[in-house]
């Protein structure tokens, strides 16, 4: 058994949000990896992101039922609070973030449970970009992550590298472990201010 008192992620409540990009299938070793360090890790599905990796996988590595709509059971009126969510968690983390995703959040858009979630909450936000590099470079895009950073929200650096599209430059999300350090590093800081 890992032992997960070295990490400051230990205890800690995760969402994690994944949109839909190519770069989704990260996100199963990005929730594994934040398992292994002690978090608990509840992930919210777009439906966009559904087509890249599936609930069954996240659900089986996170060890909770992914959420993936409002509604948990139609028939009977149950639904998943997206206001509970935002309380709940110690960080929404959103990886991949699309440009679409990116965009819906700086406008203050709900189309989905990931966007009323993120408009919920009062813990810190996370996002780590992942899109081609022309898309990245917009100035639509560009703007949109000004205006996410200027709310308060944590965006990590994009790193430069061959994309899936074959072209190279900025645009891919971050490694998982490097993910996974960013957040122990925000709360192992934040530790020693309390």
């Amino acid at each position: 058994m890992p032992d997960h008192t070295l990490s400051s992620l230990a205890g800690r409540r995760i969402l994690l949000g994944v949109s839909g990009s190519i770069a989704a299938y990260k996100a199963a070793v990005l929730t594994r990896l934040l398992v292994k360090a002690g978090a608990e890790v509840q992930v919210i599905l777009t439906e966009a992101a559904a087509a890249f990796v599936t609930p069954l996988t996240l659900g089986t590595l996170s060890k909770k039922p992914v959420l993936t709509g409002f509604l948990r059971n139609a028939a009977a009126g149950e639904w998943h609070n997206h206001v509970e969510l935002g309380l709940w968690a110690d960080a929404l983390l959103i990886a991949p973030a699309s440009a679409n995703t990116i965009g819906q959040l700086a406008n203050g858009l709900c189309p989905n449970l990931l966007c009323a979630v993120y408009l919920s909450a009062r813990c810190p936000v996370f996002l780590a970009p992942a899109m081609d590099v022309d898309m990245f470079a917009h100035p639509a895009v560009t703007q949109n992550l000004a205006r996410l950073r200027s709310f308060g929200n944590h965006v990590f650096d994009s790193p430069s590298g061959e994309l899936a599209s074959g072209l190279s430059g900025h645009g891919r999300m971050l490694e998982p472990e490097d993910i996974v350090a960013e957040l122990e590093a925000f709360f192992a800081e934040s530790t020693t201010k309390n």
